[in-house]
């Protein structure tokens, strides 16, 4: 209706009743009100977002809206949400149609980059009023807090997977879960890689070939997670720091002990022992574990290992799987760690987690076009041979090191769980 206007003022300007354009303006405001005052009332308006209780960083987490008109008037409008602004949004605005007493439901999904607590800032409707003249523009009061955690999505497929026995699919190789536990469940034929200490010699003369014994694998063993969030933790690769891919990974490894009905502990440590939870088992020791990690952030200080390692030992004396995330670049820093951890040596058994960065070893292994490639490759491959001799050092010491890249870390510390489980190393 404002174009309509255009000639309408330039006719009256040419006749020379100019004061036609304003008595227009007036009867615009005027109707432009009128329109307003006849919008759809939005107080019968129901809007109700769900999401999961906790979100996961770095992957989409779905976002549901249903809304609900309990008022008699059809709402015409586009709807838009808002969440947390450091949050990736797969879609915010929404054309909506509401008759009186009907529902409908958006869903979109958000990208956290971040663990830590937010909110979201509400929601706002911009609703056509009659005529088309005017749109208002309301907010919804949809304010609602939310807690980012490292990535809980993947302990719901680590479920799935394991229940149709495809664990295979994410990397992780399951062993069987009978090792040289105590107590014996039957007889089976002898298959190639079994241990020759589970022969049954009678059973074997009785039936002409070779028989085992199968034992029931041994539950309730402690698996003790220790985190080091020293300064070694606040190297970043792809802008994510080392802290959150090993706070994701251990995830993992915690959901893999409690349905293996084990106990679960932690142990959280840079200059000082930040925080310890003592192992138990079931579902709620997981979410214990959960809360403590998930706003976690690594200190620019040196760790001291030999005190972490020592408050762990005066805490817990039964044996145990101990799995330490932290780094260590040179054989120096390797002797270091295996010195703090020498006292438990014999009575843990210890594995030394540690990531790698996928660009040191492209850099290892690019081709050399120009001098400064050169001496790029050349670092490279003297840091690549700094990290193995860390890893021979601790293996020196008699303790277990792992080194994977961000992606692979999680499958391969069940890997060794399951392994040391099946060959009874716990």
């Amino acid at each position: 209706m404002i174009a309509l206007g255009i000639p309408f003022v330039a006719v009256a300007v040419a006749v020379g009743v100019p004061w036609a354009a304003l008595l227009y303006d007036i009867l615009l405001i005027v109707a432009a009100w009128i329109t307003l005052r006849l919008s759809p009332n939005l107080d019968g308006l129901r809007v109700v977002r769900q999401f999961d209780p906790v979100l996961s960083v770095r992957v989409p987490n779905k976002v549901t809206v249903k809304l609900h008109n309990d008022g008699p008037e059809e709402i015409h409008a586009e709807f838009r949400d808002e969440p947390p602004p450091r949050f990736d949004s797969s879609r915010r605005q929404f054309p909506i149609t509401l008759r009186s007493g009907s529902e409908t439901e958006l869903t979109y999904s958000i990208t956290p980059y971040e663990r830590g607590d937010d909110f979201f800032r509400g929601s706002y409707m911009r609703v056509k009023c009659p005529l088309g003249l005017v749109e208002r523009q309301v907010k919804l009061s949809t304010e609602q807090p939310v807690r980012v955690y490292p990535n809980v999505l993947a302990l719901r497929e680590f479920d799935l997977l394991q229940q149709k026995g495809r664990l295979n699919q994410i990397g992780i190789r399951r062993a069987r879960m009978r090792g040289l536990g105590s107590e014996f469940e039957s007889l089976r034929e002898y298959t190639v890689g079994d241990d020759f200490r589970k022969v049954d010699w009678k059973a074997t003369a009785r039936r002409g070939k070779v028989i085992v014994r199968q034992y029931e694998q041994e539950r309730n063993q402690p698996v003790i997670i220790c985190i080091d969030v020293g300064r070694r933790m606040l190297s970043e690769l792809k802008g994510v720091t080392k802290l959150d891919y090993v706070l994701d990974s251990l995830l993992m490894l915690a959901q893999a002990a409690v349905v293996a009905n084990d106990f679960v502990g932690l142990l959280v440590y840079s200059d000082r022992v930040k925080r310890y939870i003592p192992p138990r088992k079931g579902r709620n020791q997981l979410g214990m574990v959960i809360e403590a990690i998930h706003v976690l952030v690594a200190d620019p200080v040196e760790s001291n290992p030999i005190a972490a390692f020592s408050y762990l030992l005066s805490r817990w004396k039964r044996r145990s799987l101990l799995v330490c995330f932290t780094d260590v670049d040179t054989p120096d820093e390797a002797k270091s760690l295996a010195t703090a951890f020498g006292p438990m040596v014999h009575r843990h058994l210890a594995l030394f987690a540690r990531i790698s960065d996928p660009r040191l070893k492209e850099a290892a292994e690019a081709q050399i076009d120009s001098l400064d490639e050169l001496y790029t490759r050349a670092s490279a491959l003297m840091f690549v041979q700094e990290r193995r001799e860390s890893a021979s050092v601790l293996s020196a010491a008699g303790l277990h090191s792992l080194e994977a890249e961000p992606q692979d870390l999680a499958a391969a510390l069940v890997s060794f769980y399951f392994q040391a489980k099946e060959k009874a190393l716990i």
